[in-house]
């Protein structure tokens, strides 16, 4: 994803944060969301003049199946 992209999106007309997070995979990297989130929030703010407090936060969901915390922490060692 790259701001070129983001701000594409939102000038054909997509400003819902839930369907740029759909199309764009925002919040599915390694940062989780930490910090492209805030960085899109920004350009949808800059670009449909609305205040970034103003944009809600995408929903959160959990992963279809459980995953054992062993899955996640064995390749740190």
């Amino acid at each position: 994803m790259t701001v070129e992209d983001v701000e594409r999106l939102i000038d054909e007309g997509v400003t819902d944060i839930e369907e740029l997070k759909r199309l764009l995979r925002i919040g599915m990297g390694p940062c989780q969301g930490r910090t492209c989130l805030p960085i899109v929030i920004s350009i949808l703010a800059r670009k449909t003049g609305k205040r970034p407090e103003d944009i809600p936060l995408p929903a959160t969901r959990f992963p279809v199946r459980p995953v054992p915390i062993k899955a996640l922490v064995e390749g740190e060692k």
